[in-house]
């Protein structure tokens, strides 16, 4: 017999190792003992799993549910069962079950290794809930990793979330705890109860490599199967390419459309309809708000507190995986959102997991996030570096999407960001960069390079960081590409000005040229610019009804023709009045109005025709690809430039910001093509403007000097308009 304290640790679980007491066990003088711990228990018999026989009855060693016995003429160990019957009260079913104290370790010494030193290659294979067979026994294997914990228990609808029933085994060399469950499996759910440190207990906590999880509010974990190992189709990879057209649609899946009721579409429903739109738009990827599991709508998936659970929101993981097929059968490539810079603190999430700073910088001033009352990952910490890169992976290896866009990547470079003097810790270099963030960034491109080839990242980083974009080979951080957000924020504010103030502000238009090569940009029109009362893109433009949406499409215009890949935010392809609202769907209804069809029209025509001529992207991250015909005639606030790709293809874009139409419109033009042919005009009546252009009809160069060179072309430019011309 155990001692009574061993019982009564037993009983309150606090034992520090329960594999040593609990389940077949021999004593000084070889008898074997049986130990269980079922609470709500009434009778507990050991059978022979062989013959199926009862070998002993086990007596009640504590009224909480510790059952012991000596088995009699019994000297060999042997595969046994537990037959428990049930107290009337419990919700448990009588049966014969397999114990989970009659297993072995789980991990091998070398996975532990790999994993405390953060060089297992996919740690979601071990770490987490995984259904298993062991022994002929069918259950789910059960690992943590909590390495400050006094004790760990799994609980769930198994065990009637009881933390007494399945405490697990500590390996203390990489502070991984591990339990192999019986009869557990697919659909249970689950969570980890634990002890911190000091022995106080803590909330139970989800687990932080769940595949799958409750609907909110609920916050279970739930146990779902491992998804197989996926290739990008082929052609994705050339898709994805620096020479190929991306334009994006950017997706928030639970305010696009709503299902009956006003409930969130599914995956499947999504399948059926999102595709379809996106590619009939044009648009070549489609890129999704983050969907892995967060606890509060209005965060818009930006606080993920489950990054390998796809949220429960839009129906079963499978579902997702099907939504990824329907995009690349469509030719679309499909990006998520991913969110490695910080951390909500919810309760049951990773904050103060085990009792102590386990994923988050212990020091405030390195692990709280000013703005966004959020804990900021520990990126130096070999464990968490291993779960964040990792699980980068698992999206592009597992389901197959075509990359990943990196939100908040200036947060994570910079110590200082958004702190005062004195609230921030200098790196070991005295310096404000946060080298152990550009460290994992580093290598987190780097593994998706080689885990899975063809599938990119795009950093959202708002400041000057050099080399975001530039190979980690030459010591940049390996992004493929970069969001052009100082173009964003010097164009909004030019199309915000009157078209009689503009003159005052041409430079903004045509800054972000000296720049626009540095890195291998898309332009982002996102939902960060229709969001917290800065209204929509329509709401942006100045004048009276008709200059607003003729504004707008100018503007689009002018995006689509200047270098650099692009994204637009859903909504904004049809005009969208008002600002984002995350808890409704999209105002579908608009498109009854010719005004909001006519630009959606525009930007479907945008896409296919930047997607049809290789001039306008072929080049899109090199500066052979672009030639200034006009860039300094503030006064008429006209801007015309060539965009070129490798075999001398051109179009000519020349944009109006004014509501003056310019005749006979001079521009200097290249020795080249003597015709030329207008082939989208954002003025056309098509579009919902005044219908003033070219025509149909070809124009010839002139034998006539213009802003130094010797041939021009004299062109017609509607009012506040794009006009997009190639040679005839």
């Amino acid at each position: 017999m155990i001692s009574d304290a061993d019982a009564q640790a037993l009983a309150s679980a606090c034992h520090p190792d329960p594999f040593a007491v609990l389940g077949l066990h021999a004593d000084a003088l070889g008898q074997l003992w049986v130990r269980a711990m079922l609470p709500g228990a009434h009778q507990v018999q050991v059978v022979d799993a062989q013959t199926e026989k009862a070998v002993a009855t086990l007596v009640l060693r504590h009224p909480d549910g510790l059952f012991e016995g000596v088995l009699p003429r019994r000297r060999k160990r042997f595969d046994y069962r537990l037959r428990v019957s049930w107290d009337a009260a419990s919700a448990q079913s009588q049966g014969v079950y397999a114990d989970a104290y009659a297993f072995g370790a789980q991990l091998t010494n070398e996975q532990l290794l790999a994993l405390r030193d953060g060089n297992y290659p996919d740690p979601y294979t071990v770490l987490g809930a995984h259904v298993l067979r062991q022994q002929g026994v069918d259950g789910v294997r059960f690992a943590l990793w909590a390495p400050n914990a006094r004790r760990v228990s799994v609980v769930g609808n198994f065990n009637n979330w009881d933390g007494r029933r399945h405490p697990m085994r500590l390996r203390h060399v990489a502070g991984v705890w591990e339990i192999f469950v019986p009869h557990a499996g697919l659909g249970d759910l689950y969570k980890f109860e634990l002890l911190g440190p000091n022995g106080e207990r803590l909330p139970q906590k989800a687990d932080p490599y769940a595949r799958a999880t409750q609907m909110r509010p609920d916050t279970a974990s739930k146990v779902t199967a491992l998804p197989q190992k996926k290739s990008l189709p082929a052609g994705r990879a050339q898709a994805n390419a620096r020479a190929a057209p991306i334009s994006i649609y950017e997706v928030h899946l639970g305010s696009w459309r709503h299902g009956a009721g006003g409930r969130f579409v599914s995956w499947d429903e999504l399948a059926l309809s999102l595709p379809a739109y996106a590619g009939e738009q044009g648009f070549t990827h489609i890129e999704l708000m983050p969907v892995s599991e967060h606890p509060f709508d209005g965060s818009w998936g930006y606080q993920t507190l489950g990054l390998y659970a796809l949220s429960a929101r839009f129906g079963p993981p499978d579902g997702f995986d099907r939504f990824v097929q329907a995009c690349h059968e469509r030719g679309m490539g499909v990006l998520l959102d991913w969110v490695p810079a910080h951390f909500p603190s919810d309760a049951h999430g990773l904050a103060q997991f085990d009792g102590t700073a386990l994923y988050e910088y212990a020091d405030p001033r390195e692990g709280f996030h000013r703005d966004w009352n959020t804990l900021i990952y520990n990126f130096g910490r070999n464990e968490v570096r291993n779960f964040l890169a990792a699980n980068a992976c698992y999206w592009t290896e597992r389901h197959a999407v075509d990359g990943l866009r990196v939100d908040a990547v200036a947060s994570m470079l910079y110590r200082d960001y958004s702190r005062p003097a004195g609230q921030w810790i200098p790196n070991f270099e005295g310096g404000r960069e946060n080298l152990e963030a550009i460290s994992l960034l580093r290598h987190v491109n780097e593994k998706v390079g080689a885990d899975a080839p063809g599938a990119i990242t795009v950093a959202e980083e708002s400041t000057s960081f050099p080399g975001v974009s530039a190979p980690t080979s030459v010591g940049g951080l390996g992004f493929h590409y970069k969001w052009n957000m100082g173009w964003m924020n010097d164009t909004l504010r030019y199309m915000h000005e009157d078209p009689v103030h503009r003159r005052w502000h041409h430079d903004k238009m045509s800054f972000g040229l000296l720049y626009a090569f540095s890195e291998n940009f898309v332009l982002p029109l996102s939902h960060d610019e229709v969001v917290h009362g800065k209204g929509s893109l329509l709401g942006k433009m100045p004048g009276d009804d008709w200059q607003r949406f003729a504004n707008l499409r100018a503007y689009y215009g002018f995006m689509w023709g200047h270098p650099g890949k692009k994204l637009l935010f859903m909504g904004q392809e049809f005009a969208q009045p008002l600002e984002w609202n995350h808890d409704g769907e999209l105002p579908w209804e608009l498109l009854k109005d010719e005004r909001h069809a006519g630009v959606q029209r525009l930007v479907r025509d945008l896409n296919h025709l930047y997607r049809s001529q290789p001039a306008l992207h072929r080049l899109d991250c090199e500066s052979r690809g672009f030639e200034w015909l006009v860039s300094d005639d503030a006064a008429c606030s006209v801007f015309a430039w060539l965009r070129r790709d490798e075999h001398s293809a051109m179009v000519l874009v020349v944009s109006n910001f004014t509501p003056e139409p310019r005749y006979d419109y001079c521009i200097g033009m290249p020795d080249g093509p003597a015709l030329w042919r207008e082939v989208l005009n954002t003025d056309s009546v098509y579009y919902g403007g005044s219908n003033l252009g070219q025509g149909d009809a070809p124009l010839h160069t002139q034998a006539f000097s213009s802003h130094g060179r010797a041939h021009s072309l004299k062109l017609t430019l509607p009012p506040l308009a794009t006009i997009f011309l190639v040679p005839a």
